[in-house]
């Protein structure tokens, strides 16, 4: 499990933020996200789209560099958040983070799991608990070490041929 964090929420969502540079950015959730604001002033390229709960039917067809959950799945019935973070991962965009109280929202960890997210910091204020979860399509499978020219039975031939 990983360990309390002494940074904010809005301070992770900021360095996520700041080390992806995304250009087009969903953002889903009740309520503003100071980090999302500041990030969209200081880089006038990048476009920040806005729903309170499921993306518009505009929006979903749409793809984004970065969807951000946050303020959502605690409004929202388990099936119908798995729906929207199931539909967001695999229409909207290949890099996900949740922002989430597991307890006012009724979720577990391994709901999360099952939806590929991974646990990157939590963060306690007086009784509340968040914690930061992202999917990044780039860094969900790692190529198995055996998998290169070495344990191929003509080295010549790998890469070039399909069948």
């Amino acid at each position: 499990m990983t360990a309390l964090q002494p940074l904010t929420p809005q301070q992770a969502l900021a360095a996520l933020l700041e080390h992806h540079r995304p250009t087009r950015i969903l953002h889903v959730g009740h309520s503003d996200q100071p980090a999302i604001t500041a990030y969209a002033e200081n880089h006038p390229d990048a476009r920040v789209e806005r729903c309170s709960a499921a993306p518009t039917p505009a929006q979903a067809t749409q793809r984004y560099d970065l969807a951000i959950v946050a303020d959502c799945l605690e409004h929202l019935p388990r099936s119908s958040g798995q729906q929207l973070l199931g539909g967001l991962r695999n229409l909207n965009s290949s890099r996900l983070a949740v922002l989430v109280d597991l307890a006012d929202a009724d979720w577990q960890l391994t709901d999360f799991y099952a939806l590929a997210l991974q646990v990157n910091q939590r963060f306690r204020r007086e009784d509340q608990t968040l914690t930061l979860l992202s999917y990044d399509l780039l860094e969900y499978k790692q190529a198995p070490d055996w998998l290169n020219a070495k344990f191929w039975a003509n080295p010549q031939n790998f890469g070039k041929y399909w069948w």
